[in-house]
């Protein structure tokens, strides 16, 4: 089990999905990635996926198995996602409870050390992650353009709240 504190993902890179290297994920023997839906590959209630989160699905799944896991409680609006970018999905997921995400984990087969998640927010998806033992990653928003959303206000509170709780801003 990790020792880090719940609160503090194993990576922020500080960019929204579209620029996440993929290569950081291989070489630290990555297999699947869980990947949040709202803020994180669409923006707000957006359903218009960006050209940019597309590319950079098609290329992930050439070498990660890919799954989505929400907590949007939509089947419709999270079923569409998946459909458009051919991947499985979750929705209603409750995170930060684990019982959906335990559910994807023992269909993947693969050690919990071998499988991130990544996700906007600290409370739901880096929480969740680290109560699993998943690679835990927290990226910014993405913006309306598809650029990374430097300035989210939700996250800059999220941020202040877990060091209150004694997590650690990398």
């Amino acid at each position: 089990m990790k020792s880090q504190h719940w609160l503090e993902p194993d990576w922020r890179p500080n960019v929204s999905v579209p620029n996440l290297p993929l290569k950081h994920f291989l070489d630290k023997n990555i297999k699947a990635l869980l990947l949040d839906v709202d803020g994180t590959l669409l923006t707000g209630r957006e359903v218009i996926i960006h050209d940019s989160v597309i590319k950079w699905i098609k290329e992930a799944r050439l070498h990660l198995k890919l799954h989505l896991l929400s907590n949007n409680p939509s089947r419709k609006r999270i079923g569409n996602v998946a459909k458009k970018l051919d991947l499985t999905f979750t929705y209603g997921a409750a995170k930060p409870r684990r019982k959906s995400a335990k559910k994807v984990l023992d269909e993947l087969k693969l050690n919990p050390n071998q499988i991130s998640l990544v996700g906007d927010r600290i409370f739901t998806d880096v929480l969740t992650g680290n109560r699993l033992g998943l690679y835990t990653v927290l990226v910014k928003p993405l913006g309306a353009d598809g650029s990374t959303n430097q300035n989210n206000k939700i996250q800059a509170i999220e941020d202040k709240v877990a060091c209150l709780f004694g997590a650690k801003h990398k």
